[in-house]
């Protein structure tokens, strides 16, 4: 049975200019995918003539009037552009048109809207974004990554029990490892509310093994890690600036002389393979 997925297309950097083309490379790959573009219709009737497919009948336009700009307020998003293309993407999964919807828009607007529209399962008191960060041993699944900057231990109770679900659903793990993050392993370290999060999560049936420190997010210690939204913001983009630092240092290197350059181009496939893991 088909799936079908609303793509909000005017949000993002680049809106429909990235967008279009990258759905119909979903569409090429996955048969079982049908895809609705939400937005202005005739702006994405124009930048589909520019491409052709054999996929089309699987492609929808549903029209949108508005758009969420990346400096919108969460608030006035909500509020001011009720037909906006984020909105009207959320809209069409609360319906029954989509089974998901997928946004590369503002972030803030997008957990507001959908938080507003689709609410939250009975239990669960905010939503939280979750990303798959790549480990010495496969993935580790870290959460909240922003959406909550403060956190009570029944939302870091939560949060656990939505990342131990998603990475049994996306990479099949049986019985995911669940790890709290502090600043020691220790049970006097920490504030309150972790210390209060850990008691919830040590009398549950959730797989938790326990404290974990930052250096075990990509030693692959457990499957999912907790914090809270503030802690989390901050893990991942000290990562990405790590990240592009020893790329910088790594190209600085091959290209100190001639003899690296060569060795450089020699190393391409490795250094390719490696940016594409990380």
């Amino acid at each position: 049975m088909p799936i079908t997925v609303a793509l909000d297309a005017m949000s993002g950097d680049h809106g429909p200019t990235t967008v279009v083309p990258a759905a119909l490379r979903v569409l090429a790959n996955l048969s079982d995918v049908r895809l609705v573009l939400v937005g202005d219709e005739s702006h994405l009737r124009a930048t589909l003539s520019k491409y052709s497919s054999h996929d089309m009948e699987r492609l929808d336009i549903q029209h949108a009037s508005e758009s969420v700009e990346m400096d919108d307020l969460p608030s006035q998003a909500l509020r001011r552009k009720k037909d906006s293309s984020m909105r009207v993407a959320c809209d069409l999964v609360q319906n029954g048109t989509a089974g998901a919807c997928v946004s590369a828009g503002n972030t803030g607007a997008l957990m507001a809207i959908a938080r507003f529209v689709l609410k939250t399962l009975p239990g669960i008191d905010r939503p939280a974004i979750i990303s798959a960060l790549p480990t010495m041993t496969g993935y580790t699944h870290l959460l909240d990554l922003g959406a909550n900057v403060d956190c009570t231990p029944r939302q870091l109770f939560e949060f656990a029990v939505m990342g131990a679900v998603l990475a049994q659903a996306v990479h099949n793990t049986r019985y995911p490892t669940v790890g709290l993050l502090n600043i020691g392993e220790e049970e006097i370290k920490g504030n309150e509310d972790v210390k209060e999060a850990a008691k919830l999560l040590a009398g549950s049936n959730l797989n938790y093994i326990g404290f974990v420190e930052g250096d075990d997010i990509y030693a692959g210690t457990a499957d999912v890690i907790v914090c809270n939204g503030f802690v989390g913001n901050v893990a991942l983009k000290t990562s990405e600036g790590v990240a592009k630092m020893i790329s910088h240092f790594i190209r600085a290197e091959f290209k100190r002389n001639a003899l690296t350059k060569i060795l450089g181009v020699v190393a391409m496939p490795v250094l390719a393979a490696l940016r594409t893991r990380i």
